[in-house]
C-alpha cells in the first residue's frame, strides 16, 4: 500500500491501523451492504425495475461467510502460533466494536417510535441479549437486527469451540460436518413440519424457524471459519486453492445463481428451504478465496469507494431501514413516485449520508478507543 493510500485509511478506519487492507475484501463487503440496503428498500416501497431487488437478502449470507473468516482468523492466528486465545480480549474488542452504534440505533427504535418502520416491535430485552432472531417474523421493526444476533451467538461460542479443537484435533472435521449436515437435517425436518395450505413451506413458519434462528443459518459462519483454519494451519492447501481461483469464480457464481433460481415460484418448496443456505454459503466462500487469490485482479485493484462503503458497512446496516422509512414518508409528503429515478437514487444517497455520520460519530470513536485498550496484535 503506497504512503497516501495508508494515511487516508488510517484517517478514516482504525481498524487498519496494524494491516492492510485487502482490496477483494473490501469489495464483496461493499457489494454485500448495497445489495442488502436495496433488497430492504425494494421491500418498503422503493422497486427497482424488473424487481432485481428481491435477491439482495443474499448480502447477508455473503457477510457471514465474510465474517467467519475475518474473526475466525483472528482467533486461530493465536492458536497458529501456539499461543492461548486471549478470551478477554476478544469479547472487549467485539464489544467496542459491535455495542456503541448498535445500542444507540435499538434506542432510538424503543423511545422514538414514531421513526419505525413498522408500529410492531420485539421486545426490547430480546435485543439487549440478542436473541431477537429466535421465531422472528417479518414486518416487525428492527427485525434486520436478526442476523446480528446469529453473530453475537456464534461468537459467543466460537472461541470455546476452538480451544476444545485445539486439544483435540480430530474435531476440527468432526464439528464442521456435523454442524453442516446437522443444519440440512433440521431445514430437512422443519420444512416438512410446516407445510402450506397448497404446496411447499408455509413462508411464515420459514421465517420464524428456518430463515431467522441461529442453528439453521450456520453454514455461511462456519465455511468462513474453516477457509481461516486451512489458511492458518495448512498453508500449503491455501496455495493450492488460491492458485486454483482462476477456476473457481464461474462455479461460485453458477452456485449462487443456481441457489437464487430454487426460490422462485409462486410458492417456497422444500428443496429452496434446505438447499438454498448451504449452495450460498459454498458460493460466497469460493468468492472469497477468489477475492484475497493473487492469481486474480481482485487483489490488487482497488475499486474507487469500495474501501469506503465496507468502512461505514456496519453503520450502514444499522440505520438502513430508519432512513429508508424517513424517505418514504417524504416521497409521500410531497407525491414523488417510489419507483422514479430520483426517488430510487436518493434513498440510497440518504442511507449512506446517514451511515457516514453514524460511523464518524459513534463507530469511529470507539474503534479508536478499541484500538488503545485491546490492540489486535496483542490478542
Amino acid at each position: 500500500m503506497s504512503e497516501p493510500d495508508q494515511s487516508l485509511s488510517l484517517a478514516v478506519d482504525p481498524r487498519f491501523q496494524d494491516r492492510e487492507r485487502q482490496p477483494g475484501l473490501d469489495l464483496l463487503r461493499a457489494l454485500a451492504i448495497i445489495v442488502v440496503v436495496v433488497y430492504h428498500a425494494g421491500l418498503m416501497g422503493f422497486p427497482m425495475p424488473g424487481r432485481v431487488d428481491r435477491w439482495g437478502w443474499i448480502g447477508v449470507d455473503l457477510f457471514f461467510v465474510l465474517s467467519g473468516y475475518l474473526i475466525g482468523g483472528q482467533l486461530l492466528a493465536s492458536l497458529a502460533r501456539e499461543k492461548p486465545i486471549n478470551l478477554r480480549r476478544f469479547f472487549a474488542r467485539r464489544a467496542l466494536r459491535i455495542m456503541p452504534a448498535y445500542f444507540l440505533i435499538l434506542a432510538i427504535y424503543i423511545f422514538l417510535p414514531s421513526w419505525r418502520e413498522y408500529p410492531d416491535m420485539y421486545p426490547w430485552w430480546k435485543f439487549l441479549v440478542s436473541v431477537q432472531n429466535i421465531g422472528l417474523h417479518g414486518g416487525t421493526a428492527f427485525s434486520h437486527a436478526w442476523s446480528l444476533a446469529v453473530e453475537d451467538q456464534f461468537y459467543l461460542a466460537l472461541p470455546f469451540i476452538l480451544l476444545f479443537v485445539n486439544r483435540w484435533p480430530r474435531a476440527a472435521i468432526i464439528i464442521p460436518c456435523l454442524i453442516f449436515f446437522g443444519g440440512i437435517l433440521l431445514r430437512t425436518f422443519l420444512a416438512w413440519q410446516n407445510p402450506a395450505e397448497g404446496f411447499g413451506v408455509s413462508f411464515r413458519a420459514f421465517q420464524a424457524w428456518i430463515y431467522y434462528p441461529t442453528w439453521t443459518r450456520l453454514d455461511p459462519l462456519v465455511f468462513g471459519v474453516v477457509l481461516a483454519a486451512i489458511e492458518k494451519f495448512r498453508p500449503q492447501w491455501w496455495n493450492r486453492l488460491t492458485d486454483f481461483a482462476i477456476w473457481l469464480w464461474l462455479p461460485a457464481l453458477a452456485l449462487i445463481i443456481y441457489a437464487l433460481w430454487l426460490g422462485e415460484g409462486d410458492f417456497l418448496s422444500v428443496t429452496a428451504a434446505v438447499w438454498q443456505f448451504p449452495l450460498l454459503a459454498f458460493g460466497f466462500a469460493a468468492l472469497l478465496v477468489c477475492a484475497v487469490s493473487p492469481r486474480l485482479i481482485f487483489s490488487g485493484v482497488k475499486i474507487p469507494g469500495a474501501a469506503f462503503i465496507s468502512s461505514i458497512a456496519y453503520s450502514a446496516y444499522l440505520v438502513q431501514k430508519l432512513v429508508i422509512h424517513a424517505v418514504a414518508q417524504f416521497c409521500s409528503a410531497y407525491n414523488i413516485a417510489p419507483g422514479s429515478p430520483l426517488a430510487l437514487i436518493s434513498v440510497e444517497i440518504c442511507v449512506y449520508v446517514a451511515a457516514i455520520v453514524l460511523f464518524f460519530t459513534i463507530e469511529r470513536p470507539f474503534l479508536q478507543l478499541r484500538h488503545r485498550l485491546a490492540p489486535r496484535k496483542s490478542m
